[in-house]
């Protein structure tokens, strides 16, 4: 079976993705008076400061902006952004992937690496001029537009050569024989005909293109020239040179001289460097997923950084929500930092360092020699009680037996660094902190060793409070650790195949469990106390702590299982695996209600404390990706998967628009559920009730006091004058002549029997005596109000127009539904109101008596069964609420 995406979860957004190798393009709004500055990160443009929600099906190889658009292209496609987010222009022509962009006026120029340049009229999005150049002696590496050159360029090549271009009449003007090296970048001087040329040997040559002079060189020990960019207008003639290490140059060109160096500015190389005009910023980014703002108002020369925004330089390796409000992710990556992002703003975000023996010692060396810095986090766990206190963040680290605090209200590495006592001289090399967590309190932290050795430490003091087992918990290498919410239990997992559950504070072992496969890693949610466990055999067993027992076991996945994560309210296990696929376990009915594939296999894993995010890290992939819980606010088929399921391949979020897709699904999704329609009856024995409100059946034999309550009350009558001479009886008694009587002759009881027309009821009880089919008159009499229903009974009688054939047809109808056992409470009030209008007729006609006896029977029979079921149910809920367990 073929899957359509996702069901449960759909892509939101990225977080901590800031920067790419392509460097930014700044332009300025002339009505908001403002610099902005363009970043391409994977396939989208983040315009600071605007948030990111402009994409492209790929990854942006280029970009560069003009005063009203901005252009990023993905392999030989261009595209031109307005207002930040919507694409107004696409632009395609080339046949190889676009490296070089230059906005010219009213038009833009593309170079690709086949060394063909395209200029495109912006509007029109047509092609005003195609040049193609010899790869083998003009190999085009920069562009430039020079300032007050009118319909000029200058490109520059990798044979070191540079030609002026007048576009308008694709003419060559003038050939600069260059340096013989490869031209990597040009930038414009504040002075006019001055270009500033970068090579690929580290030299900067400040070259007069009017004369074809150098007016000044100056050389870099850092490799090529990655950007240059020149401080104007505020007094300062300063130009500053990018290089691939991560470090910036800064040069005086008055005096010629190089005036200070900005060593790891980045961690890799500076990709974009531009300085704001006429203020003392300069903005730079770089591969190593940072963008920063640095002012120049100290002594020296030297920039500080004013503003930034950075994620992790290498991939994540761990995610955690920190605290209950669902706000911040804590993320341990691969270049040693633990950072936090914000899911509300990236102002939020904080970064918490890098791991430090010493942090005075590197502090002095600084980032590419630091001998002192810890390798990256393995594992990390984090508590809110006490943070504002002391440490509430334990980690252990890659290959490394000592594991540190973290600080989250200082932002920094904490006070303690915990290892047990037997190393606190020497290193140990084979033996490391495999697995630690910290109780719910934020007092104590537990840490396991690869040795199979399990301590407990203060986290206020850094005190060891002792171990378990003997002199070791496990035989083999801790895989997993947990402490329950009320501290009464840890529990370990060790790598020969054992879960052992230990008392907290009295170390003693209190039960161990043998499983069928050694663990990979376990997961507890407190507050169900449910464990989960990933096995070697790429299964999952789920383990009730209370019980000590497996309670549910999956398999399914193909590949080592990386992370688990569990639902707020711990119905569901979400597992991700080396296969690429992520799925949800719904725990209660032990089924696969969600599959779906990514492109990278996810890392870690982890969900919102409010349940309304999951939280992804992929292999390779420095971003954190939101996915929304869709049966939050829409209608989810939570079905269990059949065995044949195909996953389909679902984009991260963030990185492409997923509208269309989204909305399929939902419509899918949503059509699915109306389709499914209850059935009348689910088993026959079953009895069951209507889905009719109470009203409709349960007055029917109170009608009579329901209309005498509701009947108006009569204005008093007033009294007949009496005459003024009272009339008297001739005779020689007087006697008084008594009133006349009112002599109403004719009768007020009319046979309805001639006069009444017969009801839809009555027409199809009557058909029903021949065909034995009593649907259509029941689903008739389930459409119709109370005091309708007491209308066609009473008009079954002979008085009331009817016969005994008809009456012994609606008996028949109860009968029917006694004999299916659904609608039950409506044959009792039905049969109940018939009984009261109708006991003389009955009595007085031998067919409806025999019939009636018949329905008693059957009555009494079905009361007995279910009164039997009554019982044994109320028998047993007793017994469980009475009963010692």
């Amino acid at each position: 079976m073929a899957a359509e995406g996702a069901a449960l979860f759909a892509g939101f957004r990225v977080l901590g993705r800031f920067s790419g190798h392509v460097p930014h393009a700044l332009r300025y709004h002339g009505r908001h008076r403002e610099f902005y500055a363009a970043v391409a990160v994977g396939r989208s443009v983040h315009c600071y400061n605007v948030s990111p929600r402009n994409a492209l099906p790929q990854d942006i190889t280029c970009l560069a902006a003009d005063r009203m658009l901005i252009f990023a292209s993905h392999d030989n496609v261009l595209h031109a952004f307005a207002r930040n987010k919507e694409v107004v222009h696409t632009y395609e022509g080339h046949k190889a992937k676009i490296h070089l962009l230059q906005p010219f006026g009213d038009h833009i120029i593309s170079v690709d690496v086949d060394n063909v340049l395209i200029v495109w009229d912006i509007q029109s999005e047509e092609e005003y001029l195609q040049v193609e150049f010899d790869k083998a002696t003009f190999a085009v590496s920069a562009v430039l537009h020079p300032s007050t050159y009118l319909n000029k360029i200058l490109l520059g090549s990798e044979q070191g050569s540079l030609q002026l271009w007048n576009i308008r009449s694709n003419k060559l003007l003038y050939s600069f024989p260059g340096w013989h090296l490869a031209v990597t970048t040009l930038a414009q001087a504040p002075a006019v005909d001055v270009v500033a040329v970068g090579l690929v040997s580290g030299h900067i040559i400040v070259h007069n293109i009017k004369f074809d002079e150098t007016l000044m060189k100056f050389q870099q020990d850092w490799g090529p020239i990655t950007a240059i960019s020149f401080r104007t207008a505020d007094g300062h003639p300063v130009m500053a040179a990018g290089s691939p290490v991560g470090h910036i140059g800064l040069w005086d060109l008055e005096e010629k001289k190089l005036m200070c160096q900005m060593k790891d500015a980045h961690s890799t190389a500076v990709a974009g460097m531009s300085f704001v005009p006429g203020e003392p910023l300069l903005i730079t980014n770089g591969a190593d997923n940072a963008i920063r703002v640095w002012i120049f108002d100290g002594p020296g020369g030297a920039g500080r950084v004013l503003r930034s925004r950075m994620g992790h330089s290498a991939p994540p390796t761990k995610i955690r929500y920190h605290g209950q409000n669902g706000e911040q992710i804590l993320s341990a990556g691969q270049d040693g930092t633990l950072q936090s992002f914000s899911t509300v703003h990236d102002k939020f975000n904080k970064s918490l360092g890098r791991g430090s023996i010493n942090k005075k010692k590197s502090k002095k060396k600084g980032l590419k020699l630091d001998t002192m810095a810890l390798p990256p986090i393995r594992d990390f766990a984090s508590e809110i009680a006490h943070q504002s206190d002391w440490d509430g963040i334990i980690a252990c680290h890659q290959g490394y037996i000592t594991c540190t605090t973290w600080n989250y209200q200082k932002t920094s590495m904490g006070a303690h660094k915990l290892r047990p006592e037997q190393f606190s001289e020497h290193k140990p090399v084979d033996i490391y902190a495999t697995a630690v967590d910290i109780t719910s309190c934020g007092n104590f932290a537990v840490i396991g060793l690869s040795t199979g050795q399990v301590d407990v430490y203060n986290m206020q003091s850094g005190i060891h409070r002792g171990h378990y087992g003997k002199e070791k918990a496990h035989e083999g290498a801790i895989r997993g650790l947990a402490v329950d919410g009320l501290n009464q239990l840890v529990i370990t997992a060790g790598s020969e195949g054992l879960i052992k559950f230990w008392k907290f504070k009295t170390k003693d072992l209190v039960h161990c469990t043998v499983l069928s496969s050694s663990p990979s890693a376990i997961l507890l949610h407190r507050d169900s106390g449910i464990l989960g466990i990933a096995l070697d055999d790429f299964s999952i067993s789920v383990l009730d702590i209370e019980t000590r027992k497996i309670v549910r076991m999956f398999s399914g996945h193909h590949g080592r299982i990386n992370d688990m994560t569990f639902s707020p309210d711990g119905r569901w296990l979400i597992t991700s695996s080396m296969d690429c696929t992520i799925k949800t376990w719904d725990l209660p009915s032990g089924c696969l209600i969600d599959c779906f594939l990514v492109d990278s296999a996810a890392v870690s894993l982890t969900m919102s404390p409010t349940g309304d995010f999951l939280a992804s890290t992929h292999v390779d992939d420095l971003g954190i990706y939101l996915w929304s819980n869709r049966s939050l606010y829409s209608l989810v088929s939570l079905r269990p998967l059949p065995a044949d399921y195909e996953p389909s391949l679902v984009a991260l979020p963030g990185t492409c628009p997923m509208q269309d897709e989204d909305e399929a699904g939902d419509e899918e999704t949503c059509d699915e559920m109306i389709e499914y329609v209850s059935p009348e009856q689910l088993e026959e024995q079953l009895v069951t009730l209507s889905l009719l409100p109470e009203s409709r059946w349960k007055n029917l034999l109170s009608l009579d006091i329901i209309k005498k309550k509701n009947k108006p009350r009569e204005p008093p009558k007033v009294p007949k004058s009496a005459p003024f001479f009272i009339p008297t009886v001739p005779g020689l008694i007087p006697q008084y002549l008594p009133p006349e009587e009112e002599n109403d002759t004719q009768s007020k009881v009319v046979n309805l029997g001639v006069l009444a027309q017969k009801s839809d009821f009555y027409t199809q009880l009557e058909e029903a005596m021949s065909t034995n089919e009593y649907t259509a008159p029941l689903n008739l009499l389930k459409s119709l109000g109370p005091s309708n229903i007491e209308i066609e009974l009473r008009g079954l009688a002979p008085e009331g127009g009817g016969s005994p054939e008809v009456m012994l047809s609606f008996l028949r109808m109860i009968g029917m539904m006694l004999n299916k056992k659904y609608n039950f409470e409506l044959a009792q009030a039905y049969l109940a109101l018939f009984l009261k209008l109708h006991l003389k007729i009955l009595s007085s006609e031998p067919n409806l008596l025999e019939e009636v006896s018949r329905l008693s029977t059957q009555l009494e029979e079905t009361w007995i069964h279910l009164q039997a079921l009554f019982n044994q149910s109320l028998c047993v809920l007793t017994y469980i609420k009475s009963a010692l367990l």
